[in-house]
């Protein structure tokens, strides 16, 4: 499958743009990631991959991880993993996923961003331009997250973006038993909220990758 239209995909923010890196920008995230995500005693993720961060072959496997991503892609399949630039600096990545996407309306969102950038609202306004895309663009009907008990910042930023509790599990992580907490956001539940402006140009001739044959009617907010 063509991908190329997804390099002319562009989220906007006031602060931030969301783009499809290409191969010089993966290694760059890479090396991105190598500075540090997280404080090395916490796992924020179901899959540890930051505890690779420093050992030999990390920067080949990540670069690996997202090269998969992409020849895996299909239309009722896909994972759109989005590079994240503040100023023109990279500070990390967000991205979106779904599964028969076409027939159940549904995205999951994950990110992460280099530790130096955290603190500063630019996880919020991150996840912000994906549902934007997802609802907006997309015609999602819902999202979903996953987020690990003790990870404060993503569930602050769920529950800023008006997502609400949709159950939960327990996994094991580094060993460890974990509760892992989902979170899902309706498409009525974002429309009717006060929203980060987002800024979304290039989708048109993206649609078809997307599993869609048309852009989606705009959402109309209620009564």
């Amino acid at each position: 499958m063509d991908l190329t239209p997804l390099y002319g995909l562009r989220l906007r923010t006031d602060r931030l743009e969301l783009r499809w890196p290409d191969e010089d920008e993966i290694a760059a995230l890479g090396r991105l990631a190598q500075t540090g995500v997280h404080d090395p005693d916490e796992m924020p993720f179901l899959v540890p991959w930051t505890d690779r961060v420093g050992e030999p072959g990390f920067l080949d496997e990540f670069v690996g991880f997202h090269e998969r991503l992409r020849r895996e892609w299909s239309a009722e399949n896909w994972s759109l993993e989005l590079g994240v630039w503040a100023a023109d600096e990279l500070i990390g990545v967000q991205g979106v996923t779904a599964h028969d996407f076409a027939a159940r309306h549904e995205v999951k969102t994950g990110s992460w961003l280099a530790q130096r950038f955290h603190g500063r609202g630019f996880g919020t306004e991150m996840r912000a331009a994906v549902l934007e895309l997802a609802f907006h663009g997309l015609g999602a009907e819902a999202a979903i997250s996953s987020v690990l008990d003790g990870a404060d910042a993503s569930m602050r930023v769920s529950q800023k973006l008006g997502y609400i509790d949709d159950g939960e599990s327990w996994v094991e992580v580094r060993g460890e038993r974990r509760r892992d907490r989902r979170m899902r956001l309706t498409r009525d539940r974002w429309i009717d909220q006060e929203r980060i402006s987002v800024r979304i140009s290039g989708l048109e001739q993206c649609i078809p990758l997307f599993g869609l044959d048309r852009l989606p009617e705009p959402p109309v907010p209620s009564c």
